[in-house]
Order: structure tokens, then C-alpha cells, then sequence
């Protein structure tokens, strides 16, 4: 009898692999074991029971085992795919939760950028210095997302250059932000190509002799063919960061002066660089050097809806 389980197990189970649980074998060497009769069932009360079950008992039990395991896999997948959903759908409702906070908290800081901005404005009297409330709000935003991400080392002087004025004007303010006053009010000229008395054209091409809008930071100084001249790098992707390799540097310019306004009738120009006049470049350029923010200011649709530091919200 043993020998003939042995057979059976190694020609069907262990041939075709249908059972590797051992209880569920030992209970179908059982089942095979019981009269052929008995499985068909043609009688199914026979003399050959195991404890109070028939043989045709038996496989209905396994029958039904195998049934009931089959749907509680089924349904254990079913619970674990909806737990599945429903983390997913709290992670998708938390991250839309910080969006709306984060733009909650962003406006608020816009808010307050600006009103501080207004307040400043007013207090220095910068509308009776020609400077325009929107030149100032776009400086103030700009120096502030330069303060917040570090990249100021000298942090209480904001230089503005107001492009939308004419250069027969002293459009250059040195701005004190800590003390709230101007250091300095002075003529700047503009690039050749960017325009005779007003500057309306504006790239980052080299060789274009034009001027490029945008935030700057103040680097080293050196001597160069126009005396004490002072690096600045570009800040603004697209529109003013070839300023290192365009040599666009602040330096003094003796046709940047009444005299040569009073003629000519207009500024000199420049091929690119933000010139000042000889008599206080050796000053502003010490002061402002190693790190201070510096911004060319334009109306210009395109660079204030593109600008990479005044949209770094």
C-alpha cells in the first residue's frame, strides 16, 4: 500500500506539480484511496468512512476548501488595490493642499514686497527724483529675491538705472536701502545701439553695442583702458547673463557729462556698458563694488514677464 502511494504521488504530483501544500496531498492520497464507487458516487453511504465523513463527503469538503481560498485571495487583492487607491488619493490631496498654500503664502509675501516697496518709495521722495514708482516696485521685488536666495553679499545698497528716462537725465540712483536715502543721483549712458537720447533696444549678443535689461551683482574691480572700471555679473538667463563675456563692466566716461549734453544736445554712448561720469566713478564704484545689487530698468513686456529673478516666486 505504501509502495503504491509512493507511485502515485511521484507519477501525478510531482510530475504535473498540482499540490505543493502538504496537508492538501496527504488529504488527496486519502481521497484516492477510497473506493472508485464511492468518488462516482454511486453509494455514497459505504462502510469505508474516515471519523464521521464519507469519502464522497471528503471531496466535497476539499472542494469547497479549495473554492473558499480561492475567494478570499481574490478578495484580499480586491481590499488591497482599493487601500492602494485610496493612499494614492491622499497623497494627490495633500500635494494639492501645499500648492494651494504655497500660493497662498506667495501672494502674501508679494503683498507685503509691495507695500514696503509703496512705503519706501514715498518716504524717500523718489517721485520728485524722477525715479517711477514702477522702476523702484520691480527693483525692490528683484532685490528681494536676491537678498532671500543668498546671492548678495552687500546687502544694503540697491543701484537703480532708469532706462525709461531720457539720458539727458540723472537717471542712476545709489540707494541706500538700510538708511532709506540716495547716496548718489547721476547720468548713465546707454549702449550705441540701444537708442540716441532714449534706449528701447536692448540684447544679450555679443558684439551687439546694445544695453541688457535686468538684475546684475557687483564683482571685482580692476584698471582698465577707462581708469577704475567694476565687473558685473548678469543675473537674468536670456537677457543680461553674457555680461562677463560681453566685458559689460561699469566704469567713468568723460562723454557722459554736461558738458558733451550741452554740445552735442545728447549723452554719449556706449558700446554696452552702463558708463558713469569720470568726476564720481571713483566714487560710486568703491562703494557699490563686491557684491551690491544693480538694475536696469525698461518697460519692457517681454523681459517682466520672463525675467528668471523677478518671477522666482
Amino acid at each position: 500500500m505504501v509502495h503504491a502511494l509512493e507511485r502515485i504521488y511521484k507519477s501525478v504530483f510531482m510530475k504535473y506539480k498540482v499540490f505543493t501544500n502538504p496537508s492538501k496531498i496527504l488529504l488527496m492520497l486519502f481521497i484516492l484511496t477510497a473506493p472508485a464507487v464511492l468518488v462516482a458516487g454511486e453509494n455514497e453511504i459505504s462502510t469505508r468512512t474516515f471519523g464521521d465523513y464519507h469519502s464522497a463527503d471528503l471531496i466535497r469538503k476539499f472542494i469547497h476548501y479549495k473554492v473558499s481560498a480561492e475567494a478570499v485571495c481574490a478578495r484580499a487583492a480586491e481590499l488591497a488595490k482599493a487601500e492602494a487607491a485610496r493612499a494614492e488619493a491622499e497623497v494627490a490631496k495633500a500635494a494639492a493642499s501645499r500648492r494651494v498654500m504655497r500660493m497662498a503664502a506667495m501672494k502674501a509675501e508679494y503683498k507685503i514686497v509691495m507695500n514696503t516697496a509703496l512705503g519706501m518709495y514715498d518716504m524717500m521722495d523718489l517721485e520728485n527724483e524722477d525715479l517711477s514708482l514702477k522702476a523702484f516696485e520691480y527693483a525692490w521685488l528683484g532685490y528681494h529675491h536676491l537678498l532671500k536666495q543668498g546671492k548678495l553679499q552687500k546687502t544694503d545698497l540697491l543701484t537703480i538705472c532708469d532706462f525709461s528716462q531720457s539720458s539727458s537725465k540723472e537717471r542712476m540712483y545709489v540707494i541706500d536701502v538700510r538708511n532709506k536715502k540716495i547716496l548718489y543721483k547721476t547720468f548713465v549712458a546707454h549702449g550705441i545701439n540701444s537708442g540716441e537720447e532714449y534706449a528701447s533696444s536692448f540684447s544679450n549678443q555679443e558684439e551687439s553695442c546694445k544695453s541688457s535689461l535686468g538684475f546684475y551683482v557687483t564683482r571685482k574691480t580692476y584698471q582698465g583702458v577707462n581708469g577704475l572700471s567694476l565687473r558685473i555679473e548678469g543675473l537674468d538667463k536670456g537677457f543680461n547673463d553674457n555680461a562677463y563675456k560681453r566685458s559689460i563692466v561699469i566704469h567713468g566716461a568723460p562723454y557722459v557729462s554736461l558738458r558733451i549734453l550741452h554740445k552735442y544736445g545728447v549723452m554719449g554712448t556706449t558700446f554696452g556698458c552702463p558708463a558713469i561720469p569720470s568726476e564720481v566713478s571713483d566714487e560710486i564704484i568703491p562703494l557699490v563694488k563686491n557684491g551690491s545689487c544693480f538694475f536696469i530698468y525698461y518697460p519692457s513686456k517681454k523681459y517682466l514677464s520672463q525675467s528668471t529673478v523677478l518671477n522666482n516666486f
